[in-house]
C-alpha cells in the first residue's frame, strides 16, 4: 500500500468520523452517505483482486487500513470490512463467471456482500443449522432463517450456509444476487455498539437461484476459510478503539487537576498508560502476523487447496482472542479513569466501551475460539507450537 493510500483513509477518519458525530451512534434508517463517500477514494474493498478490477491490497495492508478507520468509528470500520468475509469465499472457490458475475461490480461501485451463517437456534454449532437447499431441475431452491446478517439489507449479494435437503449431512454456500425474490428482511438488531453498521435477521423464502451459484466443497470448511480475514481485520478494530481511548485519557489527565497539580503527573496514571501502550503493541503486532500468514497463502499457486487443508488459522483465532481481551481491558481501564463521567454518555469513553466489546462477540465468542484452540490445535499434538 503506498503512503497516500493511508493518508487518505486518515483524511476521511478526520472530515468523516469526527468525534462530535452523534451519527455515529445512532440506528439511522439506511447507510450512512459517508460509505458513499469512502467509496469515492477508491479504496472500499480494498482486498479485492486485481483480475476483477480490485486494488488487491494484502491482509496487511488491511490491518492497517481497519486500525485507521476504527480510530474514527468501530462501526463505520465493520460495515466497510465485513464484506471480506464473503467475497473472500467467492474469490478463492467461485468460477471464472461467478467471479465476474458478483466480484467486478464490488470492485467498481465499492459495494457490499454479506455472508449468511448464523441461526438462532444453532448459534456457534454451525452443523446444526435448518436452513436448506433443495435441488430443482437446474436450480437450488433455500428456505430458512438467519439471526445475524451485517450488510444484508443493502448488498449486492449474500453467501448463504444451507444444509442439503437431500441429505443432511451436506452443507452448501450459495451465492445468492439481493433481489432474488423470497428473501425478507425481518427486522434490523438494535445493537449496543457498532450503531453505525447495520446487521439483520434475515428469512429466505423459496429463494431460487441458478445451481452454478453454488460454490464447490463443504459450505462449512468454505466458511471456516473465509473467518481467517475477516476475525483478523476485527481484532484490528481493537487496536483503532484501544488507542483512541489511550487519547482521550491523555487529554483528559491533561486538564484535570489532581492534588495540586494535573492528573498527568501522577504515577498511577503513567503505569495505566503505560499499560495501555504494551497492549496495544502487541496487539497490532498480533494482528500483522496474521495477516502476513494469509497473505502468504494467498500468494502461493494453491491457496484454495491449502486454505481447505487448514481450515481455521491459529494466528487468525489468537489474534481475535487477544485483541478483544487486551482491549476489553483497556476499554475498562480508560472508562474509570473518567470517574463517574466514564459511565454516562457526555463523554465519548462510554461509547468507545460500547464498540469494544463487540470483538469478543462477534465471528465466534471467546468461549467458542477457546474451544476451537484446544480441538483444532491442541489436541492434535503434531499442531502444537
Amino acid at each position: 500500500m503506498e503512503a497516500k493510500d493511508l493518508e487518505i483513509v486518515r483524511q476521511f477518519v478526520t472530515s468523516e468520523l469526527g468525534s462530535d458525530n452523534d451519527k455515529l451512534d445512532s440506528l439511522s434508517e439506511k447507510p450512512l452517505q459517508l460509505f458513499e463517500t469512502f467509496a469515492a477514494t477508491g479504496l472500499a474493498n480494498w482486498w479485492l483482486p486485481e483480475d476483477v478490477g480490485g486494488r488487491g491490497l494484502p491482509l496487511e495492508d488491511g490491518v492497517e487500513i481497519v486500525n485507521e478507520l476504527s480510530y474514527g468509528d468501530a462501526g463505520v470500520a465493520f460495515a466497510l470490512l465485513v464484506s471480506i468475509l464473503g467475497s473472500s469465499m467467492v474469490q478463492l472457490h467461485g468460477s471464472d463467471d461467478l467471479k465476474a458475475r458478483f466480484l467486478a461490480p464490488m470492485a467498481a461501485d465499492g459495494t457490499f456482500c454479506a455472508a449468511l451463517g448464523s441461526e438462532r437456534a444453532a448459534g456457534s454449532e454451525l452443523n446444526r443449522i435448518e436452513t436448506v437447499a433443495a435441488r430443482s431441475g437446474g436450480d437450488l431452491v433455500l428456505t430458512g432463517e438467519k439471526f445475524f446478517a451485517t450488510n444484508a439489507d443493502f448488498a449486492d449479494f449474500l453467501v448463504v450456509i444451507a444444509r442439503g435437503a437431500e441429505d443432511p449431512d451436506e452443507y452448501l454456500a450459495v451465492v445468492v444476487p439481493r433481489d432474488t425474490p423470497g428473501i425478507e428482511i425481518v427486522k434490523r438488531w438494535d445493537v449496543i455498539g457498532l450503531r453505525a453498521s447495520h446487521t439483520y435477521a434475515v428469512r429466505l423464502d423459496n429463494v431460487r437461484v441458478p445451481a452454478a451459484y453454488c460454490l464447490p466443497g463443504s459450505g462449512l470448511r468454505l466458511l471456516e476459510t473465509g473467518l481467517n480475514a475477516s476475525r483478523t481485520l476485527i481484532a484490528a478494530t481493537a487496536i483503532g478503539v484501544a488507542r483512541r481511548i489511550r487519547d482521550l485519557c491523555m487529554t483528559y489527565a491533561k486538564e484535570k487537576r489532581f492534588r495540586g497539580g494535573s492528573l498527568l503527573e501522577s504515577p498511577v496514571l503513567a503505569q495505566k498508560i503505560g499499560q495501555m501502550e504494551m497492549q496495544i503493541d502487541v496487539m497490532k503486532g498480533h494482528c500483522l502476523r496474521a495477516a502476513r500468514e494469509y497473505d502468504e497463502i494467498m500468494a502461493g499457486p494453491d491457496a484454495t487447496k491449502v486454505f481447505t487443508r487448514k481450515g481455521i488459522l491459529k494466528s487468525a483465532l489468537t489474534a481475535k482472542l487477544f485483541c478483544g481481551q487486551a482491549g476489553w481491558n483497556i476499554a475498562s481501564a480508560g472508562s474509570e479513569m473518567f470517574g463517574g463521567l466514564g459511565y454516562t454518555h457526555e463523554l465519548p469513553i462510554g461509547k468507545l466501551l460500547r464498540d469494544m466489546r463487540y470483538v469478543s462477540l462477534v465471528e465466534g465468542g471467546d468461549d467458542v475460539l477457546r474451544e476451537l484452540l484446544f480441538s483444532r490445535y491442541v489436541i492434535p499434538v503434531s499442531r502444537r507450537s
